[in-house]
């Protein structure tokens, strides 16, 4: 069962994705933060880049919804149950987190700036969001970027961790009431 610094962490998230605010996630709340994405990109509707960030986050929507046993909507509480099996399933996790990270890596350099770290979270949250410092506590070779396996230790740490103390606590910004 998802302690409260979990509910906490993925409660955050899943609100940012409600794009109708209905608490409740459906396959068109995933396909407006492909929109957002899409958007906040430059990337003409159709093109390569938006059909490639559509198919990952759509992706997310149908593996949701098989957990959410087949059911139109998902609710925060269905997301939790993912999340609760989900130190059980590293390689999905894993593979998720790489799935981002090609997404971020607007120009496929194999490395994530700060200004795509910030566009993520922008896009995500639906809304600019004050990072301060943090892209300093997850570039943990202390390089200015963030490669895959950086990456993918913080997508570990914020969808399956229950550490506070985390870098990957902060990968989407700061948690409500912060």
């Amino acid at each position: 069962m998802a302690s409260g610094f979990q509910r906490d962490k993925i409660t955050g998230v899943f609100t940012a994705m409600d794009h109708d605010g209905d608490g409740l996630l459906t396959e068109t709340d995933f396909t407006a933060l492909a929109d957002r994405w899409r958007q906040a990109r430059g990337a003409p509707v159709g093109s390569d880049d938006h059909q490639r960030i559509a198919t990952i986050m759509v992706g997310w929507w149908h593996t949701l919804r098989v957990a959410a046993g087949g059911a139109d909507q998902a609710t925060v509480d269905d997301v939790l149950g993912v999340v609760d099996q989900l130190h059980a399933a590293p390689d999905a996790v894993t593979e998720t987190a790489h799935a981002m990270f090609d997404a971020v890596d607007e120009d496929g350099d194999g490395r994530i700036t700060p200004a795509e770290h910030q566009r993520l979270v922008d896009v995500w949250n639906g809304r600019p969001t004050t990072l301060g410092t943090v892209f300093t506590t997850f570039d943990l070779d202390d390089d200015g970027t963030l490669s895959r396996a950086e990456f993918t230790t913080l997508w570990t740490d914020f969808w399956a961790g229950d550490d506070p103390a985390a870098p990957g606590t902060w990968l989407f910004g700061p948690l409500a009431g912060e």
